[in-house]
């Protein structure tokens, strides 16, 4: 295929803040998590597949199924509002808790 670029499920961006490994990263509509440790404003890759066990709102009831969406801050949760989806609950997630089990699909 002559357009083929690359399969996309590791995209380079600019860190919006200081990342983890680990972290969600949010960049306009995307967002993906990081696969290395990055300072505010250097290049980072970030997974956009797969997934990922993530910092998720702990006052919040996790279901199977349930969308999901990263806040500015980085924090998975089930409030569409101003978020960015990411994609699904894979593992119920109970409230209180630090961690949520996320399916990346978007």
């Amino acid at each position: 295929m002559k357009t083929f670029i690359a399969p996309g499920d590791m995209i380079t961006v600019t860190a919006p803040a200081t990342v983890a490994s680990g972290d969600i990263v949010v960049v306009g509509k995307l967002a993906g998590v990081a696969a290395t440790d990055a300072a505010s404003g250097a290049p980072v890759e970030i997974k956009t597949s797969g997934v990922f066990d993530v910092a998720k709102t702990s006052a919040q009831n996790w279901a199977v199924g349930v969308a999901i969406y990263a806040t500015s801050a980085g924090l998975a949760t089930t409030t569409a509002s101003e978020n960015v989806a990411i994609g699904h609950a894979v593992a119920i997630a109970a409230n209180p808790s630090p961690v949520g089990r996320v399916r990346l699909s978007v």
